[in-house]
């Protein structure tokens, strides 16, 4: 008599903030359990294995807290794999009623039948480093919103600040509102944030610029005309493994640089960039083209086939390509460990 083979299972985790709802399928797809538990790898990993001794494989969405709670999983030897939203927000739509137990049940079925694709998930190094940049990000954007205010608030009165350098413009506010002590009453808790916000930046830019200076990759990366520090770490932040793509033309589109096309019987275009992927990379990105074709005073490859671009397709197309050409060269710098080579021709691209 054969010996009956033990059962297989694969679980859903729908993630909260505070508790995950589990579910347990069975290799026909039927329900071996669904319940909650806390929202932390010990309990999430003693769930399964109470519930799901035969566990072949567990699936969860991107999100907040993926990163970190795939890591921490697996580290619990749980088969866990972290499936891409978009994808999984297909076949969970499929479902009438939308709950966390109907959730985690749909992602339990979509691992189950193998169709899913699953996300690359970084390392905490990796993952630390883009949360700098992150935190960085951040306390410009605000510090850049403190001063329009400010200079929204004088323009109320007829006042204007003058353009300068950014260090100066605490004096120049305080120049232009001089003799109205109400003004000045009401701008100066303003300036105190702003210059905190600005001493604090400074703060991260200065872990940043050290970040910079000890990893040799972002050195190489630096050679690139156009790429600074900020943009140069921010790729090895996203990329974190280089080997992940067999070909570097294949970065644009991770990085959703590439078109989007539409394809139907009689119909064939394409549209506009698919903005896929890590958004701050690819706004860091276009800077630096931005950077490269409108300032940048060494003559170079890129710059050239750039500028050749932008008289056919317009500046701003241009910048795009240019963009991904960026994400290319620097993928394939970091792959081969060598430098820019500025005499190097550039092969020509779509725009």
């Amino acid at each position: 008599m054969d010996q009956q083979q033990p059962a297989r299972h694969y679980a859903g985790l729908d993630v909260s903030l505070d508790n995950t709802a589990v579910c347990v399928v069975d290799d026909a797809g039927a329900v071996v359990w669904r319940g909650k538990c806390p929202s932390e790898p010990k309990a999430i990993a003693a769930t399964l294995a109470e519930r799901a001794p035969g566990l072949v494989r567990t699936g969860l969405e991107t999100g907040q807290l993926s990163n970190w709670l795939t890591l921490a999983l697996r580290r619990l030897h749980v088969p866990v794999v972290c499936l891409d939203a978009r994808h999984a927000k297909a076949a969970l739509a499929m479902r009438i009623n939308k709950t966390d137990a109907n959730d985690a049940l749909g992602l339990a079925q979509v691992v189950r039948t193998g169709w899913y694709r699953e996300v690359a998930v970084k390392g905490m190094a990796a993952q630390e480093l883009r949360m700098l940049l992150v935190a960085r990000a951040g306390l410009v954007t605000q510090r850049q919103a403190m001063a329009n205010t400010i200079r929204g608030l004088l323009k109320s009165f007829g006042l204007t600040i003058p353009r300068g350098p950014k260090g100066l413009f605490e004096g120049r506010v305080r120049a232009a509102a001089e003799g109205n002590d109400a003004l000045l009453a009401i701008v100066e808790p303003l300036l105190v944030a702003w210059r905190t916000l600005r001493e604090q930046a400074g703060v991260l830019d200065s872990r940043i610029n050290a970040r910079a200076k000890a990893d040799a990759v972002a050195r190489r990366l630096m050679t690139i005309p156009g790429v600074g520090v900020v943009v140069a770490l921010a790729y090895t932040a996203v990329v974190d493994d280089p080997e992940r793509f067999r070909k570097s033309t294949s970065v644009g589109a991770y990085l959703g640089l590439t078109p989007r096309r539409q394809q139907s019987g009689e119909t064939d275009f394409s549209s506009r960039i698919s903005k896929c992927g890590d958004g701050l990379l690819r706004s860091y990105l276009y800077e630096a083209a931005n950077v490269l074709l409108t300032r940048h005073p060494r003559p170079n490859p890129i710059k050239a086939w750039g500028l050749g671009l932008a008289a056919r397709i317009g500046m701003r197309r241009a910048k795009v390509a240019v963009a991904r050409k960026l994400a290319v060269v620097m993928h394939s710098i970091w792959r081969s460990g060598g430098e820019f080579r500025w005499e190097a021709p550039v092969a020509p691209a779509a725009a």
